[in-house]
């Protein structure tokens, strides 16, 4: 019997039209903070952010993560009832339980297994590399990894001072998004192979404490927090070696490949990042100054912007490089 593969047949994304800039982002916190303003033009001096996504107030997780399903479902000429195998990948979820899979799949009116996989702003590179598995083992032929971020939810707009404003201030970077992606058996590879590594250790450099049993109840718990020195830190620490090796397990180099999507939180870190590895500044897709840090949504987010620039096509390698909090560091190389 011949080998399974798995490609990937499509990637489509959900952007809410509602924009934020960083600097009223400033003035919100300024308006609700008792005596505190911040330095004018902070964040972006600090992030290179300016725009933020907010999605509409009634809307949740799964709403992003649909909107994006269903325009991918449209774009690759797939019926909801084709689909046999659901996985949503998020930091964001709707509510602790159920899965947020199912409040999706409820959405797209889906008939088929859903779960969810979680792992920070990793989540749809992990997602995508137990799609690649499954539909490779032979048990599905066509997977759906849908992803909503919803970390507007999570900002903190009252703050006492200044101290507390810096340690608030990746709030202020995250942005709303949506975005899924198509998996499906194939003849031919497509998604080539995946590598990753993690210090689990320095899982408190960035955490959002509630609902979980450490914290299930309290509002003071359900912000976002990061330790922005810690997390350099502790990547600094882990090192870049598996991205390295990873390429040379698909016998590949950097240079093989047409576009390098990294997951980017700032603007002077994605330039930091990309100097250690030596990169080639025109195979990155920058898109954290207008689009804000979307989470586990980057990486589909700039795969998008590639193909409808024209910077990536069928045959072509891409990179897809992923940093999350927990700490973890991964990529996957896929041939479109």
């Amino acid at each position: 019997m011949a080998p399974h593969h798995a490609r990937l047949a499509g990637v489509a994304v959900h952007l809410p039209e509602s924009r934020l800039t960083t600097r009223d982002a400033e003035l919100r916190v300024a308006d609700r903070s008792a005596g505190f303003r911040p330095p004018p033009g902070i964040v972006r001096r600090l992030t290179g952010v300016e725009r933020l996504h907010v999605m509409p107030d009634a809307w949740q997780a799964s709403d992003l993560a649909a909107a994006a399903a269903r325009k991918l479902l449209a774009e690759t000429g797939t019926d909801p009832r084709e689909v046999d195998l659901h996985v949503f990948a998020a930091a964001s979820q709707d509510m602790v339980e159920p899965a947020t899979a199912h409040m999706v799949a409820d959405r797209l009116d889906l008939r088929c297994p859903s779960f969810d996989v979680k792992n920070a702003c990793n989540s749809v590179l992990n997602a995508l590399e137990v799609a690649g598995a499954l539909v490779a083992g032979g048990g599905y032929r066509r997977v759906l990894v849908s992803c909503g971020e919803s970390p507007s939810r999570a900002a903190r707009w009252s703050v006492p001072d200044l101290r507390s404003f810096l340690a608030a201030i990746p709030g202020y970077t995250l942005s709303d998004a949506g975005a899924a992606l198509l998996v499906e058996r194939s003849p031919h590879p497509g998604l080539l192979g995946f590598g990753g590594t993690a210090d689990s250790s320095a899982w408190h450099v960035g955490t959002l404490p509630g609902g979980g049993s450490a914290h299930p109840r309290g509002d003071e718990h359900t912000y976002f927090r990061l330790d922005g020195t810690g997390l350099r830190r502790a990547f600094d620490t882990l090192g870049l070696k598996v991205l390295d090796d990873t390429l040379t397990r698909l016998a590949l180099t950097w240079d093989d490949l047409a576009v390098i999507c990294v997951h980017q939180v700032s603007l002077p870190y994605l330039e930091s990042f990309r100097e250690r590895l030596g990169l080639p500044a025109d195979r990155l897709v920058v898109t954290v100054a207008e689009h804000g840090n979307t989470a586990a949504a980057s990486l589909p987010l700039q795969l998008r912007r590639a193909l409808d620039a024209g910077r990536c096509g069928p045959g072509d390698l891409v990179g897809l490089v992923g940093l999350a909090g927990g700490i973890s560091l991964g990529m996957g190389v896929v041939r479109l």
